[in-house]
């Protein structure tokens, strides 16, 4: 039987309320201290571990401190650089151009609007939401990225595995000053119990409400 968009609504809200008070300060796990490092962290964090980014953002950063001296960086040796983070060669291109554009058009300065990083390379919503939610302050989205997807669709909150289809989904559901932090409380819910491979369903304070969980219940109880 399909559930009501209220029944859904109600169900998600009081999802939500339990993840604030099992995590209620909650963080970008990207390390950054400038919106010019967590746009860089960002980009480079695309089919990569924020873990890993972490272990490379210091030399970059050393190396290149700020827009400016990225924008004049050579592929060469910013592929060297961010290499472990994957697609080095896409990525490096891509960091590139953006700082290049950042200088021409916004003076080295990081824009404040998911239209204008939007119309930067290398930078998709998934990346301006995180920048203008976690560096500025800004709710303008919510960020879907993997986590978000999966513990979603597991939840019975969504079926699509489109990302903008899902956050279009949420941010009707979820309260606007909290889109920021709704993807930080998913993400650390999905690392520590909601895991890809191997969720622990029994541990879980949400099993009572998710789809997925009750399922298995069911099946063990056949």
């Amino acid at each position: 039987m399909k559930e009501s968009i209220k029944k859904k609504t109600l169900r998600l809200q009081s999802i939500y309320q339990k993840l604030i008070d099992k995590y209620p300060e909650v963080e970008c796990a990207l390390l950054y201290t400038t919106p010019f490092e967590l746009l860089i962290a960002t980009i480079l964090s695309a089919q990569c571990t924020d873990a890993r980014v972490n272990m490379v953002t210091p030399k970059l950063f050393n190396r290149f401190p700020d827009v400016f001296a990225l924008a004049d960086a050579t592929l060469e040796e910013l592929e060297s650089i961010i290499y472990s983070t994957g697609f080095y060669k896409a990525k490096s291109a891509n960091i590139i151009a953006c700082c290049k554009s950042l200088v021409e058009n916004y003076q080295g300065n990081i824009p404040k609007s998911i239209e204008e990083l939007q119309s930067l390379a290398g930078v998709g919503r998934k990346t301006a939401n995180v920048v203008l939610g976690n560096a500025f302050g800004i709710n303008a989205g919510i960020t879907v990225d993997t986590h978000v997807k999966r513990v979603m669709s597991l939840l019975g909150i969504t079926t699509s595995q489109n990302a903008e289809i899902v956050e279009r989904e949420l941010m009707k559901i979820i309260y606007q000053d909290e889109w920021t932090n709704f993807t930080h409380r998913i993400i650390a819910h999905g690392r520590e119990t909601c895991i890809a491979r191997r969720p622990k369903c029994n541990d879980c304070i949400l099993n009572t409400q998710c789809f997925h969980a009750t399922n298995l219940k069911g099946k063990s109880t056949q």
